[in-house]
């Protein structure tokens, strides 16, 4: 049974990054846009980051531009933008389908592991997320709207495990 260990991504800066390199940490994964009315939200991820990332829990970016097109820009304008408007220092990725035949095959494990409700697999909109164990299973999937302060007790609940 693969786990999110087992993937690879691209990140931001162009370098392939394996997941398994994240073995032993909690991993809170969001498919990001910079035009979104959720984009704010980068505020709250940031924020859960500073808050957890010393006890053992990352969040991982994976920009997408399937969603009323609300990511246009190139990987390095993504990253400015990231960090001049919201202070972003975890880890973003470069941009990737999340749905249809060329979704990531990361997104496709994701949705397969954490349907949404009444069992649909496709992501609706951008800010959807994912928050995996430490052992790389995925634990549950969280709407777009569900602001990212309220994870706050899973990722304690999956850091005591």
């Amino acid at each position: 049974m693969p786990t999110v260990h087992d993937f690879t991504a691209e990140s931001l800066g162009g370098a392939s990054v394996k997941l398994a390199d994240y073995r032993g940490k909690v991993l809170l994964i969001v498919n990001t846009a910079s035009k979104c009315g959720f984009t704010p939200q980068y505020k709250g991820l940031e924020a859960v980051y500073q808050q957890f990332r010393d006890k053992g829990v990352e969040v991982l970016g994976f920009p997408c531009n399937q969603f009323g097109s609300q990511e246009p820009g190139t990987e390095e304008e993504i990253g400015a933008f990231c960090e001049k408007n919201f202070g972003v220092t975890f880890p973003l990725f470069a941009k990737i389908d999340v749905n249809g035949s060329n979704a990531h095959p990361l997104y496709k494990h994701l949705k397969s592991e954490a349907p949404g409700l009444m069992g649909t697999e496709a992501i609706k909109w951008n800010f959807t997320k994912f928050l995996v164990k430490k052992d790389g299973t995925v634990y549950k999937r969280y709407a777009p709207q569900t602001d990212p302060k309220d994870l706050t007790e899973d990722i304690e609940k999956l850091l005591a495990q």
